[in-house]
């Protein structure tokens, strides 16, 4: 035990003290409180007010065209040449002109602007001109436009869950599988990054010559766990660091937002009354305070005040860890039986092939997180660390976390005796093509 110690001591102090891990361990924190921050910033930051000219030659929109946060539309009246030779000299952002029709209601327009339009300006003019161009065919047959505006309606829908006591507890679907779809890659990308490391590792090692130096101290297995744990022990440093530093980060977004949070906040208990659902008149207060106030970043919030910190960091750590471990088992057995790293694709395909499937059918998983395919594929070792991952956020049955925690347990186990004897036997060959049939050999080699 304190030869695999000595083995992991060396591992984690090379990897920690390199600029690489020191770069990640600082742009890592940075690009996920971005997720969180961008999206809030983006949302309560108000543009340059941009204007617009109109000319209307059918003096039928001009005066429906309201000035908004964003855009103030300017009147004219002068022909169009003139106007386009004006609008360059006037530094307006663009010239809408409705040309006068005579047989039919006028239904086209042209935007001249000095550079590319944006689509937010598009859709303004087209929604504000289909309004109008509908209320002049309704009133032409005799419909009132207003009857049929006040039939229209906007829905609010409040998602509630009730838990086996019977407590209502709000439900934020799309921040949920937002965060899954994050929590999983980022397990999937830690085996991938971290597991090659330990492939890598192990190559290096053979291949200088080192490893016989090594072996004739410790034994091959122990190796082998050493070089497993030391990895695994660099990347739980690196994933706490980056907690710690998101935190800080977001934390002192937070603060300087303090008004917006508090906007935000209001917007929350609106959605809650003593925990149930709105009355016709709240859920109308609400919707219209959500327009004034970012639903996005009201959503994000919620999510994360609703969200539950310590499972889904103490799900992310146990799912890396033993995930890692599983895979890294099986990279470092690949390792061994090669002489090089264009070697061993060979033997990478069937061992990646379940985390790329997981990846592949996360689309599937979230859009049915309790179905039979996510509840196999959550349950099987070779994927239960990126599918269940992806599940927590929707809210699992504690009996399939715990038979998932189980078998993913037992799986690190078959794996790393089934790696331990491949590992034996390949980390001393060399200069040879090692196939499926020969590893086969190794593992039923007793001794």
């Amino acid at each position: 035990m304190n030869k695999i110690w000595i083995i992991i001591q060396r591992e984690y102090l090379t990897r920690v003290r390199k600029k690489s891990f020191v770069v990640m361990t600082i742009l890592g924190p940075i690009l996920m409180a971005s997720l969180y921050i961008l999206p809030i910033y983006f949302a309560t930051l108000s543009g340059e007010e941009k204007k617009v000219q109109v000319l209307d030659e059918t003096d039928l929109f001009v005066q429906e065209f309201k000035n908004t946060d964003d855009f103030k539309f300017i009147p004219i009246q002068m022909d169009l040449e003139t106007a386009k030779a004006n609008l360059a000299l006037s530094g307006d952002y663009g010239l809408l002109y409705i040309p006068a029709t005579q047989l039919s209601v006028p239904s086209t327009g042209m935007f001249y602007t000095t550079s590319s339009p944006s689509i937010d300006i598009i859709s303004h003019i087209k929604n504000v001109m289909k309004r109008e161009v509908e209320s002049l065919k309704l009133e032409a047959s005799g419909i009132d436009p207003e009857i049929l505006r006040s039939i229209k309606s906007s829905i609010v829908l409040n998602t509630l869950k009730i838990d086996e006591t019977g407590i209502e507890k709000e439900s934020t679907p799309e921040f949920n599988m937002g965060l899954s779809i994050f929590a999983a890659l980022l397990i999937y990308i830690f085996i991938f990054i971290f597991g090659a490391q330990v492939m890598r590792g192990v190559i290096e090692e053979k291949t200088s010559r080192i490893v016989e130096v090594i072996v004739s101290s410790v034994k091959p297995f122990q190796l082998m766990m050493g070089k497993i744990v030391g990895v695994a022990m660099v990347g739980l440093t690196q994933f706490m660091l980056w907690i710690v530093l998101t935190l800080i980060l977001v934390s002192v977004f937070s603060f300087a937002l303090g008004d917006s949070q508090e906007i935000i906040s209001g917007s929350q208990s609106m959605m809650m009354s003593q925990g149930k659902a709105l009355s016709a008149e709240q859920l109308n207060e609400f919707s219209q305070q959500a327009d004034a106030n970012s639903g996005l970043a009201a959503e994000m919030l919620i999510g994360f005040q609703n969200l539950d910190i310590p499972v889904m960091v103490g799900s992310f750590l146990f799912y890396f860890l033993f995930g890692y471990l599983l895979y890294a088992a099986l990279f470092a057995a690949i390792g061994s039986a090669v002489d090089n790293e264009t070697d061993t694709q060979q033997f990478m395909l069937p061992v990646t092939i379940p985390l790329i499937l997981s990846m592949v059918m996360i689309g599937f998983i979230i859009s049915n997180p309790n179905g039979p395919v996510a509840f196999w594929m959550s349950i099987i070792p070779l994927t239960s660390p990126v599918i269940m991952m992806a599940r927590i956020p929707f809210g699992v049955p504690i009996w399939e976390i715990w038979l998932s925690i189980s078998l993913l347990i037992l799986g690190f186990l078959g794996a790393t005796w089934l790696a331990g004897k491949i590992y034996r036997t390949g980390i001393l060959m060399y200069g040879k093509k090692v196939s499926y049939k020969e590893l086969a050999k190794w593992i039923r080699h007793r001794g």
